[in-house]
């Protein structure tokens, strides 16, 4: 073979080998496996764990790009600086700088969290912490635990645990902590670098971050406090081939920092600011008004340009800060503006109740008007409005309930007429009225239902007239009630009798759907649809009736909260019968898993 010829093959083999590359780019090369490692520390300035570090700038290089995700959410600085630090990532490089003096013979400790992460695929150092000391030693010692919401055991993230060495509850709203931990998504804290000695410890939902209790914000507090130690002992180190199989076991001897089971129960007090907040009026012959917290006493309104006595009804709700005042004089309500002067007790900056007098106007609503109607237009009446709860099935134990638009000023029980299906033929029936309120809003139909059996519910129009002369049309409404073979019971008795033990049955929501005190022979609950229930249980240690809050200054915890471990499924016509002692599994394990929520971030949380 000759060199031209040679030559020839040659380039046609690179010429084909490049129309191939081109035309098959999708089949090429794809960058290889996707980077799954988190960065490497390279080195820093000064050495992590270094003594007698002066400056304000600390230096960590990486094996790669970084940046820093979240800085003010991951970066956890103790001691706590009231000028935070600036974090940034530059390059491969983290850099810290401080904005205050160092104070002499301290432990500083940098805990990254999760916030270092390489910039490409976003892989996190996960828990990267970095410790230094301005004095001749560093401090050590750790402690950790777990915040949990006080009412749902729900544990809580972002939510700050710090430390004092004073013994005062005190201290809390009066300095800032010693040192600080933030919970993760599973309600985990640590706080690394203590020095030894005895500490008070509390949680804190620091919504503006100053690390100071103020009220209004989450807390917890620890009931006792606590003594940071360690012991050596045999720990084990699992090594996995991949997500399913180990590939070795290596065991070593290392430290174990205590206490590290610390349960603290996060919750808020039960303190809101009272002070008026708005009025509606959105019909001319009702107004309501709204306060910031329940109440003790009415409101006292003086009218000012109309004759207010014994010229309205008052619907309140159970705790007087949501009060609507149906206007029944038309002359009253036919005036454009209310003007009254409204007396109530308003707090001052201590919380204390002090007397407060506000001038209100209350205007109507304004109409829009159609100019190119014509005037001789007649304005058409509303006829009252109304609901009822009935439905094609309905339940055994359920009355008929009915409710109104507006307060009612006749009603004519003629007109309303229950039926009894009697093989294919309707009998008329005698059932209970009931009015359920003091405003003449809400009523019901009482009857004591056959299982299985269909009935009628017959309302002629005008059977109900209005304090302001509206009519109701008529109703027509059919409905057959469940058979007993489709519903389910729970029994459930207390290993332990506790006599301010409370029962709560809860749907798959985690929402109560029905509350009962224990009973020593056990507590029933009935006609359960079948469906997935949950049981939870309180200690009602001052027998109101409710669940309460903890309280700071008296040093209240919050009722304590269980939660049954398991899961009811139930099915029709099936009875669950259990015995259960709630102190035998530890809180953290008790809330099931259906149920429980990761942590979701304090400030976002209504207790």
């Amino acid at each position: 073979m000759n060199f031209q010829t040679l030559k020839y093959i040659l380039v046609t083999l690179t010429i084909s080998f490049l129309v191939y590359a081109c035309a098959n780019r999708g089949s090429g090369p794809t960058g290889g496996l996707k980077d799954t490692t988190p960065p490497k520390v390279m080195k820093s300035s000064p050495l992590n764990g270094s003594l007698n570090f002066k400056k304000k700038q600390v230096e960590i290089q990486f094996d790669e790009m970084v940046s820093i995700d979240k800085p003010t959410e991951n970066v956890i600085i103790s001691p706590p600086q009231q000028k935070p630090p600036d974090v940034k990532a530059l390059g491969k490089n983290v850099v810290v700088n401080f904005n205050e003096d160092l104070t002499d013979s301290t432990t500083y400790s940098i805990n990254f969290g999760n916030g270092i992460v390489d910039l490409n695929e976003k892989n996190a150092l996960k828990n990267y912490m970095f410790s230094f000391s301005t004095g001749n030693e560093i401090d050590t010692l750790q402690v950790s635990g777990t915040v949990i919401n006080s009412e749902d055991l729900n544990p809580v993230s972002g939510i700050m645990v710090g430390i004092y060495r004073e013994s005062e509850d005190s201290v809390f709203f009066k300095k800032p902590f010693l040192r600080v931990g933030r919970t993760d998504e599973s309600g985990h804290f640590v706080i690394s670098n203590i020095k030894k000695g005895k500490y008070k410890i509390f949680a804190l939902g620091d919504v503006n971050h100053d690390y100071v209790f103020q009220q209004g914000e989450n807390l917890a507090m620890y009931d006792s406090m606590i003594t940071p130690t360690f012991r050596r002992e045999q720990m084990r180190d699992t090594i996995w081939k991949d997500s399913t199989e180990i590939d070795s076991i290596h065991t070593f001897m290392g430290t174990h920092y205590l206490p590290d089971d610390m349960v603290l129960r996060l919750f808020k007090e039960n303190k809101k600011r009272q002070y008026f907040v708005k009025y509606e009026r959105k019909e001319p012959f009702v107004f309501s008004i709204f306060f910031n917290a329940p109440a003790a006493k009415l409101p006292e309104f003086q009218a000012l340009n109309s004759k207010w006595e014994g010229s309205y009804i008052l619907q309140k709700n159970a705790t007087n800060d949501s009060l609507t005042y149906w206007i029944t004089d038309s002359l009253v309500w036919k005036t454009d503006t209310l003007q009254f002067k409204l007396s109530y007790l308003k707090s001052d900056s201590a919380f204390n109740l002090k007397p407060q007098t506000d001038t209100l106007n209350i205007s109507m609503r304004k109409l829009r008007i159609n100019t190119k109607a014509k005037k001789t237009t007649k304005i058409k009446v509303e006829p009252l409005k109304f609901t009822t709860n009935t439905a094609s099935t309905f339940d055994l134990y359920n009355p008929i309930m009915l409710n109104f638009e507006a307060p009612l000023n006749q009603i004519d029980l003629s007109k309303i007429k229950l039926y009894l299906k009697v093989d294919t033929i309707y009998k008329q029936i005698q059932y209970k009225w009931r009015q359920t309120d003091s405003t003449k809003i809400n009523y019901s139909i009482d009857y004591k239902w056959i299982p299985e059996k269909s009935y009628q519910l017959r309302i002629d129009s005008a059977a109900f007239r209005s304090i302001y002369d509206r009519i109701s049309t008529k109703l027509k409404s059919e409905f057959k009630i469940l058979s007993l073979d489709e519903y389910s019971s729970v029994k459930l008795l207390l290993a332990k009798f506790n006599p301010k033990a409370v029962l709560q049955l809860l749907d798959a929501k985690d929402v109560v759907i029905a509350t009962k005190p224990a009973l020593e022979k056990g507590t029933l609950f009935q006609y359960l649809r079948p469906g997935t229930y949950y049981l939870r249980l309180y200690l009602d240690e001052n027998a109101n009736g409710l669940w309460d809050t903890g309280e700071l200054v008296k040093r209240l915890q919050p009722e304590p909260v269980y939660y049954y471990p398991k899961k009811l499924t139930l099915k029709a016509n099936w009875d669950f019968e259990e015995t259960w002692d709630y102190n035998q599994i530890p809180i953290l394990q008790q809330k099931p898993a259906e149920l429980k929520k990761a942590g979701a971030n304090s400030k976002k949380q209504q207790y």
